[in-house]
């Protein structure tokens, strides 16, 4: 008997079997996640809803986390564990300091951890970052598409769409004969406009028994159950990434060497003539700056937006230019071009120039604090130019050292990483508040602005009005401003209507809003 028979259909039963099973294992994977993102949204809801964000955010990440996390070897990855400590320290910070930038930090270091644990393997916060936001519009693909397979089971739901398709344009040519019949008899009118009536009413009974914001809470919560249940990632990305490397490599041309070299020593000597009249131009700004700003500055009562807010744009510019114009010439074989040590020493030149000029910029910024005190603006000038430094440091290793740009990416951008996180430790309002007030003898009180700070603020804020009107008598001998600013009888009016209003407001809170700064600040204002 001939057995390649059987053993043909045995192997094509085998086959149908196992594409069967896969079928069903992921069918019900899918159908366990539809559940758990069902409950997770539920638990969103019912911590979010009508509430301000404070324990509730912990109590919900903290189930989320031990989720994540149940079945992963975070120390066997070092990205996904140093993602896992950026969640965790933030998110314990957004208690703590209770700001919009710790809450929109920590919300960024949620979405790199996700972004990680996609790809657990990955060398740079770039790539997790991607993947995290591949992942938060894919995630909500998959799980509509998940719903309408329950739903419509095998039936495709773009399919009974389609097959619909016909009754389109008889439904268009009613529509446009009902108009017509419509203008043309009173009565039908009056009856169309009736059935209109009745069916508004029935619409509006609906949406008003309906509650909205509890709709929406739940429906954010499923985009958000989405992001964290349903992960998914990009192959294409994942493979740079794992290519991706630090050392530059030189890239030999087979045809046309003689012509490839003269064209490379064409560009060096460009490069060379470039960078030569560029620091002669930088060293004239940096003298000027260094004499003028650094040691012989001297305020005449101007309110100094010109040298501050216009001048440190324009000088950001050319920094970022200046880098870029570096990474331009040392973007290929040019690194490895015999005797090209002058161009590589007037670079660091023009890096350290560039360095000064950051300098010059941040003792502009120096100036201006001094008087007229801090303000957001103004402290985050001081955490950009430390990530400038940083940045110009990069480039010169690269070209020193003969680094890619990837290494450039990947080093910055976990810079940026760390800095905003510490950054975001400190309760920023309460510094702006408590240092204006404290210097309000040598800086400029701007009480239109100091009004706005959040409510934890306000034990800082509240002054007497004796007390205000001793440092208004300061502020109008030092400060003449011929500009209209908020009287300290306004100012007084409005942080008593904020005190009044917060206090009203927060014993009001339920448990799950609950966060330190504003904790402390009606304890104060109780006291």
């Amino acid at each position: 008997m001939d057995t390649s028979i059987f053993v043909s259909t045995f192997t094509h039963l085998k086959k149908t079997t196992d594409v069967s099973l896969c079928v069903l294992n992921q069918s019900m994977k899918s159908k366990s996640q539809l559940v758990l993102i069902a409950i997770g949204a539920t638990l969103f809801t019912l911590v979010f809803y009508k509430q301000g964000l404070g324990l509730n955010l912990l109590i919900f990440e903290a189930v989320a986390l031990v989720y994540l996390i149940s079945k992963r070897q975070l120390l066997s990855h070092t990205m996904l564990g140093l993602s896992l400590i950026g969640v965790l320290a933030t998110l314990l910070n957004t208690i703590l300091t209770h700001s919009v930038f710790s809450y929109v930090v920590h919300f960024l270091a949620f979405l790199l951890f996700i972004g990680s644990l996609n790809y657990p393997q990955a060398k740079s916060l770039i790539t997790s970052g991607v993947q995290a936001i591949i992942s938060l519009f894919d995630s909500q693909w998959r799980s509509l598409k998940g719903v309408s397979n329950m739903v419509f089971k095998e039936e495709n739901p773009i399919r009974i769409i389609w097959r619909l398709r016909m009754f389109f344009v008889p439904v268009i040519i009613l529509i446009i004969f009902v108009a017509i019949y419509r203008a043309s008899n009173p009565v039908f009118d009056g009856m169309v406009n009736d059935i209109l009536i009745f069916l508004e009413t029935r619409f509006d009974m609906i949406f008003n028994r309906l509650d909205l914001p509890l709709l929406f809470t739940f429906l954010l919560g499923v985009i958000v159950c989405n992001f964290i249940i349903i992960r998914s990632g990009s192959e294409k990305i994942n493979k740079k990434d794992f290519m991706a490397t630090d050392d530059l490599k030189r890239r030999r041309k087979k045809h046309r060497i003689r012509f490839g070299t003269l064209a490379l020593k064409r560009e060096y000597q460009a490069g060379l003539f470039l960078l030569i009249a560029l620091n002669i131009l930088i060293l004239v700004l940096n003298a000027i700056d260094v004499y003028w700003v650094w040691f012989n500055f001297e305020w005449e009562g101007q309110y100094l937006k010109q040298f501050v807010h216009e001048g440190t744009y324009l000088l950001i510019l050319s920094i970022l230019i200046s880098i870029a114009l570096v990474l331009y010439f040392f973007r290929g074989n040019i690194n490895f071009l015999n005797n090209n040590s002058a161009l590589r020493n007037l670079s660091y030149l023009w890096l350290a120039q560039n360095a000064v000029l950051t300098l010059s910029v941040a003792i502009r910024n120096f100036w201006y604090i001094h008087h007229f005190s801090l303000a957001y603006k103004r402290i985050g000038v001081i955490i950009f130019l430390l990530l400038t430094l940083y940045g110009l440091y990069t480039v010169m290793i690269k070209v020193r050292d003969v680094k890619t740009s990837y290494y450039l990416f990947r080093s910055n951008a976990f810079a940026i990483y760390l800095v905003l996180i510490l950054s975001s430790l400190l309760n920023w309002d309460n510094v702006i508040a408590r240092y204006n007030f404290s210097h309000a003898d040598r800086s400029f009180l701007h009480l239109d602005y100091l009004s706005t700070l959040s409510d934890k603020t306000l034990p800082h804020l509240d002054h007497s009005l004796q007390e205000l009107m001793a440092l208004d008598e300061i502020q109008k001998e030092k400060f003449p401003f011929e500009e209209k600013f908020m009287t300290v009888q306004e100012y007084h009016d409005i942080i008593n209507k904020r005190k009044e209003h917060f206090l009203a407001t927060w014993e009001k809170e339920s448990v799950l809003s609950w966060n330190l700064p504003e904790y402390l600040a009606y304890r104060r204002l109780i006291e």
